[in-house]
């Protein structure tokens, strides 16, 4: 199998292939640097995302505060975890890096807070 994809994990945007039969033999080619090995082979083995979104906040001046993950999750955990995020409403004050959401689904990365709303 064949998977093109752009390479993200540096700022060069490398458009890199990934061709595999099994799992154990992934080549990845196009890329300028290591990071798109890894990424390329990651992207077939188990695709993974930083989440960023907005988060309703109970303030008079300011209604949303955005939010995002300590790290990358599992791509098939992002919609559960953006559910969960756009039922919530939060109390201020809020300060940047507060953990809103503390190792979410069991992956050891948390949802924090990118920005602080004082009273």
């Amino acid at each position: 199998m064949k998977k093109d994809m752009i390479c993200i994990s540096c700022p060069l945007g490398c458009r890199i292939s990934a061709e595999w039969e099994n799992e154990n033999e992934i080549t990845v080619t196009g890329n300028k640097c290591p990071r798109g090995i890894v990424y390329g082979r990651e992207e077939i083995l188990s695709p993974k995302r930083v989440v960023t979104a907005t988060i309703n906040i109970n303030s008079s001046w300011i209604s949303r505060i955005p939010v995002m993950t300590t790290g990358t999750i599992p791509k098939g955990q992002i919609d559960s975890l953006l559910n969960k995020i756009y039922r919530m409403d939060l109390d201020i004050p809020i300060l940047r890096d507060d953990i809103i959401i503390k190792n979410i689904d069991n992956t050891g990365i948390d949802l924090i807070a990118t920005r602080s709303v004082k009273t």
